[in-house]
């Protein structure tokens, strides 16, 4: 638990204030932020012209035009709204496997995008998904939350089984705004994964899908005979380990990945994978830098 606490230096904390979180939707904001709208508002910051309609308000109708044209236009101006970011964690008990696990890799990544969105003065709101969404820090706002987040996210404990499906619909259902959603997961889910993202586009969040391996999973170097337990179930399978097998391995876990990138791209998912021994500063900072961040 220390080294979560620790999570990031200075210098890289530094970095991050410079950036802000990107989406590829508009969404519309609670409160006033600092995120220029391509919505038209009631700024200081003026923008453009529009002819006057039913139910505009009449103190925006600049009378100069008016004496000039004997037409009524209003003036638009720039409008900064607050964005809502989700970062939905899945911490099942497979998530507890790796050196660093692919939790402590999980946690630290969202602790850098959560920075990103309360500098910047959006709404950060965290998910925790087992078998259901079974926790979670709703969306807050302020730089003085920051503190708050990181101690929510290292107190996070892998345990239990996993129901992505019927976690994600639920987080999407229950969430009173869409927003940008970052989805951090090992994906590893016998019931697939696919129809809790699909909830999650029906109900307009902007989507990216963080595929997190650990470097064991990615190139196991175990042979002989085995006896292998499942962390979630509890279940016991005898394997042994020669040549074939490791080939066998090999080829699922390529059409695994395949697959995840497959969907994504189909629903215009951002994907991103990375394994939990990587740097997730570099990974902030050159995978994610104009997908998530810019």
């Amino acid at each position: 638990m220390a080294t979560r606490h620790a999570f990031f230096t200075s210098e890289f904390l530094a970095q991050l204030e410079r950036l802000s979180l990107l989406s590829r939707r508009i969404f519309r904001g609670r409160v006033k932020g600092e995120r220029r709208s391509l919505r038209r508002g009631h700024s200081v910051e003026f923008c453009d012209y529009r002819a006057y309609g039913v139910g505009d308000d009449l103190r925006y109708v600049d009378w100069n035009i008016y004496g000039r044209l004997d037409r009524l236009h209003v003036k638009l101006f720039v409008d900064e709204e607050d964005l809502c970011l989700h970062l939905i964690v899945d911490a099942s008990a497979s998530m507890d496997f790796g050196t660093p696990t692919k939790l402590d890799c999980a946690v630290r990544l969202a602790a850098a995008l959560g920075f990103v969105g309360l500098m910047n003065l959006e709404r950060v709101g965290v998910g925790v998904l087992r078998e259901r969404v079974a926790e979670g820090w709703p969306p807050t706002r302020g730089r003085h939350q920051v503190g708050a987040l990181v101690n929510f996210l290292g107190a996070v404990e892998p345990v239990g089984g996993t129901g992505l499906n019927e976690a994600l619909a639920s987080y999407a259902t229950r969430s009173r705004q869409p927003g940008l959603a970052v989805v951090i997961s090992d994906l590893l889910d016998p019931a697939g994964y696919e129809a809790g993202v699909r909830a999650l586009l029906e109900r307009r969040f902007d989507v990216h899908l963080v595929h997190v391996l650990a470097p064991e999973e990615m190139s196991p170097e175990i042979s002989g005979d085995l006896r292998l337990l499942d962390r979630e179930t509890g279940e016991a399978r005898e394997l042994s380990m020669d040549g074939e097998a490791t080939r066998a391995y090999r080829e699922r876990l390529r059409q695994f990945l395949e697959r995840a990138e497959a969907f994504c791209r189909m629903k215009e998912i951002g994907y991103h994978r990375l394994t939990s021994d990587s740097s997730v500063e570099d990974f902030v900072l050159s995978q994610l830098r104009g997908r998530v961040l810019v």
